[in-house]
């Protein structure tokens, strides 16, 4: 089996109705970047404000944010035409921001990403914001609200600065019966760790390291001003309260049907899973990189470096997510003995694993074939 060597690009479908905080997240997610270039596409008309930039219904055009990032103005119609730009070598991101229209169907983008063509993109989820302090109205007025929540991987509750304490429960286990395993997590004014997102860039070569003070680094300095809470202390400091990361090494294989096993009942509130798996005698050749957000898996197969030791490394993020319960649960699918590579039954085990691996490239096509998804019933209905 070929592992795919194209890099890929995580595509996050950020949505909600208007008013609810899509654009406030974006900029913050565009002011604590740390050096991660962000490719953000609007699917959205009329004035729409990114930082001090206003794409005013420029269907169609490309604007460099002047930080590394790009934004685009697009028609759902053209999306993979943008998306065949931003992800061009050229283009250097580490990450793509689909900002749906305050009355888009977000489960219409999900499905256009999970069927793209596009081997440079890979599906990092359904990000829904909802205002806190007007949810219960936003619900009676669109309710259709309830339908965006059943397929979100992430709920961003926004704006609890404005509700209660009591309140403040009661949203959240409402919003929590309705988005179903998601997670759920409480922000004010669209300030989430940019983690939960997307991994910081590495950047080995120096670039965005700068020995003074960025303008983005006064931006945060400014917010922190703004926010007594912050204590002279960068506000994404404090992120970090609202989820949790939980770490997992084993040196032993994982057997590959308790693993699925575990995948396939993991806990609601865990909203990524990365790493990767040693599956022993299931595959000897190789390592599987593990890619999970909400409903979507992927596992993409990598030969063992010479003299690499052989470890399953797993990093878990989530909300209100019991580490031990997870630390349980995977110690439980440790291979108890190791079976002869040539049984029939040891093939057969990684048939549920390999039904998330991408289809091997074409002999002599560089391009890898799609990973088969299972696609949230609710999105396959629209």
């Amino acid at each position: 089996m070929t592992p795919s060597r194209i890099p890929q690009i995580p595509v996050v479908v950020l949505a909600g109705f208007l008013g609810s905080g899509k654009t406030t997240l974006l900029n913050h997610l565009l002011r604590n970047r740390a050096g991660t270039r962000i490719g953000v596409i609007v699917n959205d008309f009329g004035a729409i404000e990114i930082d001090a930039m206003t794409v005013s219904g420029q269907v169609g055009s490309t604007v460099s944010l002047g930080n590394g990032c790009l934004c685009c103005a697009v028609d759902a119609s053209e999306l993979d035409t943008f998306l065949e730009t931003l992800t061009r070598p050229s283009a250097r991101l580490d990450v793509i921001v689909i900002e749906a229209s305050g009355l888009a169907e977000p489960q219409e983008l999900v499905r256009m990403l999970l069927a793209s063509d596009n081997p440079h993109i890979l599906y990092g989820g359904l990000v829904e914001v909802v205002d806190a302090a007007e949810f219960d109205a936003t619900r009676q007025r669109h309710p259709e609200l309830d339908r965006h929540l059943a397929v979100a991987d992430l709920v961003v509750l926004n704006k609890t600065d404005r509700v209660g304490e009591a309140e403040r429960e009661r949203l959240r286990a409402t919003v929590a019966e309705l988005s179903g395993p998601a997670a759920v997590i409480p922000a004010e004014h669209g300030r989430i760790d940019p983690e939960l997102l997307f991994d910081p860039a590495l950047r080995p070569d120096g670039e965005e390291m700068a020995g003074q003070l960025s303008f983005e680094d006064l931006l945060r300095q400014e917010e922190c001003d703004e926010h007594e809470q912050c204590d002279g202390h960068k506000h994404a400091d404090h992120l970090h309260a609202a989820y949790e990361s939980v770490d997992f090494t084993a040196d032993v294989p994982m057997d590959p049907r308790r693993f699925m096993a575990f995948l396939d009942s993991r806990p609601e509130g865990l909203y990524r899973i990365k790493g990767f798996v040693d599956f022993g005698a299931g595959d000897r050749d190789n390592t599987y990189a593990l890619h999970a957000v909400g409903r979507f898996l992927r596992f993409v197969p990598r030969p063992w470096a010479r003299g690499e030791q052989r470890l399953t490394q797993l990093v878990m993020i989530g909300a209100a997510i019991d580490a031990a319960a997870l630390h349980e649960g995977l110690a439980a699918c440790r291979a108890e003995q190791e079976p002869q590579p040539d049984a029939p039954d040891t093939e057969r085990a990684m048939w549920g694993v390999l039904r998330y691996v991408p289809e091997p490239a074409r002999e002599g096509d560089a391009e890898a074939g799609e990973a088969k998804v299972d696609v949230p019933e609710a999105t396959a209905e629209v």
